[in-house]
């Protein structure tokens, strides 16, 4: 895609615009060979056209006093195009300034550069290091957010260069986690991850921070305190991995609760049915649309970040329970994967999992790509096996119809279903193929339960599906689909079907 079209896509690129020949340099060039990049792309920065979060005729009446107290943290975004179209970079970017909006700050600028590789030293190489200072003192940014994992040495580099605080995705997305978790176990979890993300990327403010309290004299030790010392950074460190100890314990503590209680949701042999995704993919809507549950719906990232249970029933009567997990991302942090292990082991532990997918996003199938990647890393952390899966491509009502046709395609030889959690098309499909599925694991037997039995029937009302049912001198013929593990201590009432 050339320069000129890409500035056609920015909505924010007026005429008036175009004395800003730092991003916006009117280069027409043929398109580069395939693994060559065209010197114009590698000398400029892109602006990724997107709405600002707050707008002039939104600070009015009482929120003006309260915008101007207290004043929302305003960010630029920045990223390196290292791959792709550019529609999937724009996608990328606008991914990146929705986190940024969660955790509660204000986009003003999203740039981008095209490189083969990020800049070993600063990420985005020297040169653009300054072009980006001088929009960081234009827009009084107070931060930088750059799209990737920044090394220890790129953050300090780019902080001392820019003066300005400078912060990765995945600090991005650890703030959001530590925002938004509710119970004990989720803090502790983030608080962890965030513990294990800065361990290695603790430094101190100031030459004060890094000296030693020995010393000869005239430094900053003097008499009495002369010796090998303790730096402040070193300090710090070890207060972080007693701490990082404290949260291993207290969470080994609870995760035993969290498996007792799992053990009670197997023994009772209800089917067990794992919601999980993309963030914000409507996963807490699809519970709400399929049990009338009442889970928090939020259009935010990750607003969901404590597993929530609800029991539903389905059409032909049978109790199923739903468990509404964290939802994935791209680049998720490796230490939320490893913080949130013992969550996540609630899908792997599921008889079915719903696999959810948001359609109007313009890539849905980079979406099953970043979720079946950290699925895989739990399988292989686990050793436990991923469960049958159904996917759900939620959200059609507000879909591009080519991208629906796109899916459909790429996904032919999958379970797929088609619903929107808000209009309740595609609901009842859903719950048939849920339904399917379960029978498809159910013994069929034919029982004849003594009068003096009335609990089992209505245990096999509760726990299966009643083919058939009458009633005889002897007790109450059934015709039934049972789970296997309910089935076992019925056997003993299991007669011949040709007595039916």
């Amino acid at each position: 895609m050339s320069d000129s079209e890409i500035k056609d896509m920015n909505p924010t690129n007026t005429p008036e615009d175009t004395s800003d020949d730092l991003f916006l340099e009117d280069t027409a060039v043929d398109a580069p060979t395939v693994g060559e990049l065209d010197l114009a792309d590698r000398n400029a920065f892109r602006r990724a056209g997107r709405r600002t979060t707050i707008h002039s005729e939104d600070v009015s009446d009482g929120f003006e006093v309260e915008y101007r107290k207290l004043r929302i943290e305003r960010v630029i975004l920045v990223g390196v195009w290292t791959h792709g179209t550019a529609a999937e970079i724009d996608a990328t970017m606008n991914e990146l300034a929705a986190l940024a909006e969660t955790a509660g700050a204000e986009v003003v600028e999203m740039l981008y550069q095209r490189r083969d590789k990020p800049d070993a030293g600063t990420y985005i190489g020297s040169g653009k290091v300054d072009e980006l200072r001088e929009i960081v003192h234009a827009t009084e940014a107070d931060t930088v957010i750059c799209d990737g994992e920044l090394n220890p040495g790129q953050l300090v580099a780019l902080e001392n260069a820019l003066n300005t605080k400078v912060i990765d995705r995945t600090m991005l997305i650890l703030d959001i986690f530590a925002q938004h978790a509710k119970s004990k176990e989720g803090k502790a979890q983030v608080s962890l991850a965030q513990m294990e993300y800065l361990i290695t990327r603790v430094r101190g403010w100031g030459g004060n921070l890094s000296r030693q309290a020995g010393g000869r004299a005239g430094s900053n030790g003097g008499v009495g305190l002369r010796g090998p010392g303790e730096t402040k950074i070193e300090a710090d460190r070890r207060r972080l991995r007693a701490d990082m100890a404290r949260l291993r314990k207290e969470l080994a503590g609870m995760k035993m609760s969290r498996d007792i209680k799992a053990q009670r949701r197997r023994e009772s042999t209800i089917p067990q049915v794992a919601i999980a995704g993309y963030t914000n993919a409507g996963k807490s809507s699809l519970i709400n649309a399929m049990t009338g549950a009442g889970v928090l719906v939020e259009d935010a990232l990750f607003a969901t970040l404590d597993p929530t249970t609800r029991r539903a029933e389905l059409a032909d009567g049978r109790a199923v329970v739903f468990t509404d997990t964290v939802g994935f991302v791209r680049h998720l942090p490796t230490q939320l994967v490893e913080a949130f292990k013992s969550t996540l082991e609630e899908v792997l532990a599921a008889d079915l999992m719903l696999h959810v997918v948001d359609g109007s996003d313009p890539f849905p199938l980079k979406q099953i790509e970043a979720v079946n990647a950290v699925i895989a890393d739990i399988v292989k952390e686990t050793g436990q096996q991923a469960p049958p899966e159904i996917i759900v491509v939620n959200k059609i009502d507000a879909a591009n119809p080519l991208v629906l046709a796109e899916v459909r395609h790429a996904l032919s030889n999958h379970n797929v279903v088609f619903v929107s959690a808000k209009t309740g098309e595609g609901i009842p499909e859903l719950e048939a193929r849920v339904e399917l599925f379960l029978n498809s694991l159910d013994e069929h037997l034919y029982l004849m339960i003594p009068f003096s039995r009335g609990d089992l029937v209505a245990s096999i009302h509760e726990k299966g599906t009643v083919l058939e049912k009458s009633y005889t001198d002897e007790g109450t013929q059934l015709e039934v689909r049972m789970p296997a593990a309910a089935a076992t201590e019925l056997r003993q009432f299991a007669v011949d079907p040709a007595s039916f």
